[in-house]
């Protein structure tokens, strides 16, 4: 890597420096100048050693959508904790526990890795895998039935990546997954066919199978006995 490269690396990566020096200053426990220093040395050292791979996508942070999801999220979490806390104490309460997976719109490390840890720390479920290629994330739902059912469930994950994609994604990235650009008038459907992206990704989520995922069959070719009558 050149020099140049690497000016600009330190030039990207000024937060994350920034943050290896407070972890460090954290870890000594006192805040001296010696510290702080100390700290900015290892952050540099530490980013030109072990640089951060470039994303192969941009976000778009929106500051009126990320409050949408944090009082999505907070209602979500009140909500199952309730519920959690109902099921735990109820003696006649019958639990009856399912994994059911659910294919997102975006499979892009971020968005995926946002929605898994936002899914886990709502209370009764707990993400168990994710698959990176296919965009797949199986949770394990506590209680399938009080949750509404598996479509019930996948809806609950969709609607929650669609307010990490409002949050954090591009207007480009927005238009792949098939969601309306805030500040455009209409759907961007249609754009997300003319761009390639699969927009029947979305749809087999709802109905693909708990363990495999795979999706539906396409329908069987019409009969042409019956083109002809």
């Amino acid at each position: 890597m050149s020099l140049h490269a690497r000016r600009r690396g330190l030039l990207v990566q000024w937060p994350t420096i920034l943050w290896l020096a407070l972890v460090w200053v954290l870890l000594w426990g006192e805040l001296t100048w010696a510290n702080v220093l100390g700290g900015l040395g290892v952050g540099v050292v530490v980013t030109l050693v072990f640089p951060l791979p470039a994303m192969g996508f941009s976000i778009k942070v929106r500051p009126w959508h990320m409050l949408r999801l944090a009082w999505y999220f907070l209602s979500s979490l009140v909500q199952a904790s309730f519920q959690v806390a109902w099921q735990a104490l109820s003696p006649r309460s019958h639990v009856h526990g399912a994994v059911v997976g659910v294919r997102l719109r975006n499979p892009a490390d971020l968005y995926l890795t946002v929605t898994a840890e936002l899914s886990t720390l709502v209370p009764g479920t707990l993400v168990v895998e994710a698959q990176r290629i296919t965009g797949m994330l199986y949770l394990h739902v506590l209680d399938l039935a009080a949750s509404g059912g598996e479509d019930a469930v996948r809806d609950d994950v969709l609607e929650l990546e669609e307010r990490v994609l409002y949050a954090l994604a591009s207007d480009e990235e927005l238009v792949r997954a098939g969601l309306r650009v805030p500040g455009r008038r209409g759907r961007s459907g249609t754009a997300s066919g003319a761009s390639g992206a699969a927009a029947p990704d979305v749809l087999p989520a709802r109905a693909a199978r708990t363990k495999d995922g795979d999706e539906p069959a396409p329908p069987a070719p019409a009969d042409p006995t019956e083109e002809d009558a």
